[in-house]
């Protein structure tokens, strides 16, 4: 049985995605509305993918069947595996840790779904099930985004990271093993490498935001959905590469601070698409913010292909 601790978003993806494959899931809410939220969104994220036509929906019924609530760590103590999915505070993680530790027994793993704390700094306030927590980091929504980075701690039980890599595989989760931990881990360092030389592009007046954007969506990105970036420079050779890199690397961004024309934007109250304003690096008055919430999802609903249950849950969890 898994726990999973929180109703956020990312709990209440994380829902969808072990429901759907057949795990009895529990999901702790701490309010009345809290739950009710979260029910909300998994019947929302399931919706979807009935329109994608993955899934019916009758077999939308089944996989709920395997997913309850509660408002007791009392009730999680059959939980083997949680997922811990509250805010990026470290006092709120260590009331999580303290409770799993007093109502859960057969706890074998606790998994982070932290992006910014490194899982040494969790152990610290873990109690003696230090030894059991790590970091799995997913992408949101981790239902359709398949992937997520494993970082454990120094004193991490040999035994836990096969256990959480086995169980993530079960859920058709790609994972990638970190040998020691780095904030941002691998996919946020990789990411923001990327976003800072796209805003040096434009503050150097090289290129518009639309510019850089034409160029990631039509040029290397689409091949780095079916190959690695170490494979594509492995197969068109080194000593290519190396001579684009000698010529490349001197002029890359090493900027330490956001630049000013980042800054001007955000003084003028022009946030993105979520700010009062509608306006960042584009004006998002007038566009569809559904039609473009579809696009976002478009490129992942490929790897929704799973075996979901066809039977319902045989008992309560």
């Amino acid at each position: 049985m898994i726990g999973i601790i929180g109703t956020g978003m990312m709990a209440s993806s994380l829902t969808v995605l072990t429901s759907g494959h057949g795990f009895k899931t529990l999901v702790l809410a701490r309010s009345e509305s809290s739950r009710e939220r979260c029910m909300n969104a998994v019947d929302g994220y399931y919706r979807q993918m009935v329109d994608q036509g993955i899934i019916t929906p009758e077999q939308v019924e089944i996989c709920k069947s395997y997913i309850s609530y509660t408002s007791d760590y009392g009730e999680m103590s059959r939980c083997r595996v949680f997922f811990e999915c509250v805010t990026e505070k470290i006092e709120a993680k260590e009331e999580v840790y303290k409770a799993i530790e007093k109502s859960c027994p057969e706890a074998k793993a606790i998994c982070s779904v932290s992006s910014s704390i490194v899982p040494g700094k969790l152990a610290e306030v873990a109690g003696k099930y230090a030894d059991r927590v790590l970091v799995t980091h997913p992408f949101n929504p981790p239902h359709l985004v398949p992937y997520f980075e494993i970082c454990t701690a120094e004193c991490t039980k040999p035994d836990v990271l096969p256990f959480v890599k086995e169980l993530l595989a079960a859920l058709d989760r790609k994972t990638a093993i970190l040998k020691k931990p780095t904030p941002g881990f691998i996919g946020n360092r990789l990411q923001f490498a990327l976003w800072r030389e796209c805003l040096a592009l434009v503050e150097e007046g090289i290129c518009d935001p639309e510019d850089v954007d034409t160029a990631l969506a039509y040029s290397f990105c689409p091949r780095y959905t079916s190959i690695g970036i170490f494979q594509h420079f492995d197969n068109g050779g080194l000593e290519l590469n190396a001579t684009t890199c000698k010529a490349t690397w001197p002029i890359i961004s090493d900027k330490k601070d956001i630049p000013d024309f980042m800054k001007k934007l955000m003084a003028e109250g022009k946030m993105g698409a979520k700010s009062p304003s509608r306006q960042g690096f584009y004006d998002w008055n007038g566009v569809d913010m559904e039609a473009y919430s579809a696009k976002v999802s478009e490129p992942y609903w490929r790897f929704c292909k799973w075996e979901f249950p066809t039977e319902a849950s045989s008992d309560d969890i």
